[in-house]
């Protein structure tokens, strides 16, 4: 049985565990198979790089590296970091809520 993710790309998530802990970022991509998630600015790791015709110095490159998303909380419209839930709104879509707030996401 597969468990859902909560956390998408272009979500505002929380880091609650972890080098970065406390720090806020927006989520690049996730990677469902492996439950991780690059989020922006965080967890940044060096990157030696040869020369190509879009880095024509080559050298080292600094870029996000992924985090396990039991490490991320969802943050609300607020600012505050919350759990999510899903629920069926009136067009029988599956939506994702607020826990703390109870308001959609």
């Amino acid at each position: 049985m597969e468990v859902k993710i909560h956390i998408k790309k272009g979500d505002t998530v929380k880091i609650i565990a972890g080098n970065e802990k406390g720090a806020t970022g927006k989520v690049l991509m996730v990677d469902v198979k492996k439950r991780r998630a690059f989020v922006e600015g965080i967890n940044m790791v060096s990157k030696h790089t040869k020369p190509n015709a879009a880095n024509p110095q080559g050298g080292i490159v600094k870029k996000e590296s992924s985090i396990h998303i039991s490490n991320l909380m969802l943050v609300d419209s607020k600012g505050n970091p919350t759990r999510i839930g899903r629920r069926l709104n009136d067009d029988n879509r599956l939506i994702r809520y607020s826990k703390k707030t109870g308001e959609d996401i």
